[in-house]
């Protein structure tokens, strides 16, 4: 492997340099300026803080000259977008070509104002815009809407390598030419436009990635080592016709994970809350992506300019998790006296049990594998025409496509079948940190076989040695869109934009499920083998809890060698047949009047104001039940069903900017803005829930019928949005930005020059029509006849009627909220300061969820009532030093449950700092060399979630160890 990865890394760097030798003598040889652009127009947005359009949207792509380089030059970028946006937005810009601050595209957009991420194993992924969660919000490539490796609409952003993206762009205030736009936000990440560029360019970047923490876990995929190795090469041609961004991007990301999950508090004897179990692994963690970006530019003249972008990313994450189950006062192992209990608020008449034994302990050894595969392909035309001085159009096609399959698979093993082998004695203490710490007094190296521990498969009639969980989802979301705009020479409209966008998309979920047995047989049928012996070998994954040694190896080989056998299952054990379809076609007319005027001799006003009309036209499928099929054993046949539904949705949207000076912007927005139900709410299937002690009753609230299911009728969380911000920008020294004319009139830089900011900003999201997950109605199950009744339990049927338990559009709800922002150059208090600079940024939210029947509002999901971001760093000639806070407070939080379906649980808040130190090389032979080194997780902070709002009461413990990172950037000059 390290033979590969350093063929591969010589590789890659051999031709990249090549490559940006041959682009230095072609542009040595072609006369203009030598210097680096430093930010991007959006597409979306491409007036000016002076309120006229850039050469860029006309065709004439005036080349810029700007030269600024590191953190800082991605502070003034960023501020400079944001300042010259038509709207209320956050940005950020890479630092150089190829080199996004922070460690990864999500850990950089989560300390941006407004914004906060939330981790999954180890490695930040999906972003919380405003309070409100990934479902509220939407991402964009270049414009074009993305789908999602998860099996809802949430965008996963470690799928996309951070060296792309030259700028990103988070809208928190929409504007109706925005398509695809969130409810609470909407992530534009843009490329690097080649003709855009003044020269070639090229840069390489490597890194060597290790974490604090031993590796937990042997097994095949898995690692405690890991490196980032990407590349960016842009180039021009044909007298800057023609243009060219080539990127290639390789990583493995390792994570060693120590996890714990209780199973809950249940009450003893005395009416205590005591854990009743736990499952409890080391993981060893590798994720591996490889990624290839293509942009492609023409522009033979000035009415026209296409513009091909591709992107593809393999993605891969392997996870061999090893360690152990302990069933405890759910089960049959018995809490034994004197314990210590402490006074419990949240337990009515009780405490909390903070330390104890249990006897007869049957544990369960497991020996599990997860992985998960997935591909993303995106595809981008756009076509800008510019007819005149006053008309131009833009006709753009993009097409996003997703497909992921998982594995995750559980092995089992332990001293007998079914609680009949030794038993143990378990003392357990409650660590103020949230673990859970054991002393076990069993070996569990001697006398360990395959079998199934606790009797898990009984109720199936199978031995359950293991079960295999294997999700397929394939997503794919196609757009058009063509827009006019009318450009006017005077007055207080700058243009009218008007035009329409359809899209398309499709979702599929399938699930195939097995049990593992020990050569299959049934347990009714005395056919059954119920343990089988095995070799493995002696590991301590869980030596962090208490767990001196247990017995590890390769599931995966059990299965190839026929130790381990597949069974099918008989139906699905998340309570609702699992796979299903879903389809969407919207059609978004809309037009679009932009601002730039005078109000008197000293305010200004710009900005924007239109109207998105969008027509939806939805529908799903899945399953249910055969009228005459039985909900359990060899007995179930289900059949397809459908549904769908069709709406209209009018998206108003106002954003007005006052300048009151040349330093001071108010911004003042409201919108309309919808969130899309989550795919698998939208699945039209039923499951079939039977209670024979009712089978008399005539209540169809207490019937014996019951099921539970999705909802394809569901239309969208709908919200009335409104944002205002007072921005006050420092004035900063530009002198060495090498701008001219030109390039002060098409550089958001160069426009508005360096320095900060101090910006303070509230925002109001009244939510209703919001999908409550666990509403409830009315429903006759005649069809599902006789369901094994026998025909004398037919005659005492007291109803067919009975509840359905599924998501509705009947919450309502609010979030609210402010925040401030300093990004502060302390060179502009003195010039004995130059260098240094702080970028704080604080945030304090408030939101009520009300549903029907449920009185007492909860929390939104997604929702931190703090959210805190802090950077101080210095900058002087060519060195670099930054440290980063990022906290936020508990919130209601998605994590994954049983057979990858999702559960809201209560995530416990905290701050990670991390760090980063690097020099530049910009004299001599290794002028353009940079050489970082950096640390993320530096705190080491223990992720929690917990119930009941007690931190107590954990139901998710993990601690990923502190993550480093050495390597090298090289920009071809």
């Amino acid at each position: 492997m390290n033979l590969k990865r350093n063929l591969l890394s010589a590789a890659l760097a051999s031709a990249m340099f090549m490559v940006a030798t041959h682009a230095q003598a072609d542009a040595a040889a072609a006369p203009g300026p030598q210097s680096t652009d430093s930010a991007q127009n959006t597409d979306q947005s491409t007036q000016g803080k002076d309120g006229k359009k850039t050469d860029a949207k006309r065709g004439a792509t005036k080349l810029q000259a700007v030269e600024v380089s590191g953190f800082i030059s991605s502070l003034e970028n960023s501020t400079a977008v944001k300042r010259n946006a038509d709207s209320i937005v956050e940005a950020v810009s890479a630092e150089q070509i190829g080199k996004l601050p922070g460690v990864s595209i999500a850990d950089t957009l989560g300390r941006l104002p407004g914004l906060a991420v939330q981790e999954v194993s180890g490695r930040p992924q999906v972003l919380t815009i405003h309070g409100l969660g990934p479902d509220f919000s939407t991402a964009l490539v270049n414009g074009g809407q993305q789908v999602s490796t998860s099996n809802n609409r949430d965008v996963q952003f470690d799928q996309y390598p951070s060296s792309w993206f030259n700028t990103v762009v988070v809208h928190l205030s929409p504007q109706a030419n925005l398509i695809g736009q969130g409810l609470a936000g909407t992530v534009d990440m843009q490329t690097i436009r080649p003709l855009e560029k003044d020269k070639a360019e090229a840069a390489v970047n490597a890194r060597y990635i290790w974490d604090s923490q031993s590796q937990l876990s042997k097994g095949q995929g898995v690692s405690d080592k890991g490196y980032n190795l990407n590349g960016v090469w842009v180039n021009q041609f044909a007298d800057h016709t023609v243009g060219v961004t080539l990127g290639v991007d390789f990583e493995k990301n390792p994570a060693q994970i120590q996890h714990q999950a209780p199973w809950g508090y249940p009450t003893d004897a005395n009416g205590n809350a005591v854990v009743g179990g736990a499952k409890n692994y080391g993981i060893s963690d590798t994720m591996k992506r490889n990624g290839l970006l293509a942009t492609f530019q023409w522009q033979p003249n000035e009415h026209y300019t296409g513009t091909i972008d591709m992107t593809y990313t393999n993605f891969k994450e392997v996870q061999q998790a090893k360690g152990m189950e302990f069933p405890l006062l759910w089960s049959s192992a018995q809490l034994l006296p004197g314990s210590t209990v402490i006074p419990d608020p949240h337990v009515n008449g009780g405490g909390f049990v903070q330390s104890g034994t249990y006897s007869n302990v049957t544990p369960v050894i497991r020996n599990d594998y997860n992985a998960t595969s997935a591909r993303v392909y995106n595809f981008n035309w756009d076509n800008k025409f510019h007819f005149n001085d006053d008309w131009s159009a833009d006709l753009v096609g993009n097409y996003s496509r997703a497909t992921r399959d998982d594995i995750n698979l559980e092995s089992y093993s332990g001293t007998g079948f079914n609680k009949t082998g030794p038993t143990d004695t378990i003392g357990f203490t409650e660590r103020n940190n949230g673990l859970l710490y054991l002393n076990p007094s069993y070996d569990y190296t001697q006398g360990v076989v395959l079998t199934d521990p606790q009797g898990w498969g009984g109720g199936n009639d199978v031995v359950q040695a293991g079960f295999i969980n294997a999700p397929h989802t394939v997503d794919y979301l196609a757009n058009l869109k063509l827009s006019v705009e009318r450009d006017f020479a005077s007055g207080p409209f700058s243009s009218l934009e008007f035009g329409v966008a359809h899209s398309e998309r499709h979702k599929t979920y399938h699930i195939d499920q097995t049990f593992l047995t020990l050569g299959g047989g049934t347990i009714s049928g005395g056919s059954a083998v119920t343990s089988a012996p095995y070799s493995g070998t002696a590991c301590s994954p869980l030596a962090w809890m208490g767990i001196s040694q247990q017995l590890c190896y390769d599931p995966l080989a059990m299965i190839a060698n026929g130790t381990l056998v597949g069974v099918p299952t008989f139906g699905s054990n998340t309570g609702t047949p699992p796979d299903w379809k879903t389809q969407e076609k919207v059609l978004t007319p809309y037009f679009q009047f932009n601002l730039d005027t005078n109000l008197g001799n000293t305010v200004t006003l710009r900005g924007n104001f239109g109207v998105q009309m969008q027509h939806t036209s939805q529908s799903a499928e899945g399953e249910r039940l055969a009228p005459g099929s039985t909900n359990t054993g060899n007995g179930i046949t289900l059949i397809p069903v459908s549904g769908s539904t069709s709406y209209n949705k009018y998206l108003p949207s106002a954003n007005l900017i006052f300048g009151f000076s040349s330093d001071d912007d108010l911004r003042v927005s409201a919108a309309r803005t919808l969130a899309r139900p989550r795919m698998d709410q939208m699945n039209a299937s039923v499951s079939v829930n039977t209670n024979i002690q009712r089978l008399q009753s005539t209540d169809p609230n207490q019937s014996y019928f019951s099921a539970s299911g999705g909802n394809p009728k569901l239309k969208p969380t709908m919200a009335d949005n409104y944002n205002v911000s007072y921005e006050h920008y420092f004035s900063g020294d530009s002198s060495g930005f090498a701008c001219n004319s030109a390039d002060n009139k098409n550089s958001d830089l160069c426009r508005t020059g360096g320095g900060g900011y101090f910006a303070v900003s509230g925002y109001f999201i009244a939510l209703h029509d919001y999908i409550n997950p666990n509403s409830s109605f009315l429903y006759d199950f005649s069809s599902f006849l006789p369901f094994n009744l026998s025909p004398a339990d037919l005659a005492n049927l007291g109803t067919t009627l009975g509840t359905v338990s599924g998501p509705q559009n009947n919450g309502r709800g609010y979030v609210k909220g402010a925040q401030v922002t300093l990004n502060l150059p302390a060179g502009l208090i003195t010039p004995a300061l130059n260098g240094f600079g702080v970028n704080l940024t604080g945030n304090r939210t408030k939101s009520s969820l009300v549903y029907p029947g449920n009185p007492d509002p909860i929390t939104v999901p997604g929702l931190s009532k703090w959210v805190a971001n802090g950077t101080v760093y210095y900058q002087y000639a060519g060195f670099e030093a930054r440290i980063s806070d990022s906290y936020r407070s508990s919130f209601l939080g998605e994590v994954s449950g049983i057979s990858a379906t999702r559960i809201l649980q209560t995530v416990g808040g905290g701050s990670t700092y991390d760090a980063q130190v690097s020099y530049t090389f910009d004299h001599g032979p290794l002028d353009g060399l940079t050489i970082i080194a950096q640390g993320s997780n530096l705190s080491n902070k223990v992720f929690t979630t917990y119930q009941n709002k007690d931190p107590r009461q954990i139901q998710t413990w993990e601690r990923y160890g502190r993550r480093y990172e050495v390597g090298v950037s090289y920009k071809f000059k």
